[in-house]
């Protein structure tokens, strides 16, 4: 018979982050005047995240036999939940709004945390849905960062699906990564008139190239050849926009 003691194993390794003792590396995270220290332990962090184990084998001791390695660009919110997902295996979602859910997948994707990163794009579909339509063309463009964020990218691309103009009527629209754009032309059940999808594609294409005329009336055959190589693999994508070529 086996028995399983991981929520007393959970506590006891998180009362060992907080009361601090025998800890031999210090994390400095933030910005001065915000920024925080952290008192932390080499042996949880090599056995838990394998990017601090790389961080912190490139890392001297100092006099004090104490490691000390700094993130300025990770919020102190978002590292204590990394931290005390790291020790304890615990994230108290409901204590974190959606914008620090958003940056916390970012992070843990970068500290290659993919337990944690699953659970973050969960809780951002579940519980953030409409907060995530408020703000979707920024969760969008970030959904498409990483081939790990496909929960993401599923969600979204089904709301788009259904409602088009919640991407092509952003000004943010024209920001979004070719890969994103690419993916929303490969939907089956992509409800957008295939006119108003080759509009989208050439104003997208305007914005890439900075150099071409908002006024397509005054483009020179160069300029259309600008604009079709650059958007090749949308078009592509999407076989019937060869038609309009």
């Amino acid at each position: 018979m086996t028995m399983e003691f991981f929520k007393k194993l959970s506590n006891d390794l998180t009362n060992l982050l907080e009361n601090e003792e025998d800890y031999n590396v210090l994390i400095e995270v933030g910005q001065m005047p915000n920024c925080q220290m952290f008192k932390v332990h080499s042996i949880i962090l090599n056995s838990r995240c394998f990017y601090l184990r790389e961080k912190l084998s490139k890392t001297l001791y100092n006099e004090k036999n104490i490691k000390k390695i700094s993130f300025t660009n990770i919020s102190i919110t978002n590292f204590e939940v990394i931290i005390k997902y790291i020790y304890g295996g615990i994230v108290l979602f409901n204590k974190v709004d959606a914008p620090a859910i958003l940056d916390l997948l970012i992070t843990a994707n970068e500290f290659g945390l993919e337990e944690l990163g699953n659970a973050a794009q969960t809780q951002l579909v579940e519980k953030h849905a409409s907060w995530i339509r408020r703000n979707f063309t920024k969760v969008y463009r970030t959904s498409f960062e990483n081939d790990n964020f496909k929960d993401l990218q599923k969600f979204c691309n089904n709301i788009i699906a259904k409602h088009p103009s919640i991407i092509f009527d952003s000004e943010d629209f024209v920001n979004i990564s070719e890969s994103a754009f690419v993916s929303l032309l490969k939907l089956d059940n992509l409800n957008m008139d295939e006119g108003k999808i080759w509009d989208q594609v050439i104003r997208w294409g305007i914005a890439q190239n900075p150099d071409l005329d908002s006024n397509i009336t005054q483009w020179s055959n160069t300029n259309f050849l600008t604009l079709k190589n650059y958007t090749q693999k949308l078009y592509a994508s999407y076989k019937i926009l060869s038609n309009y070529w």
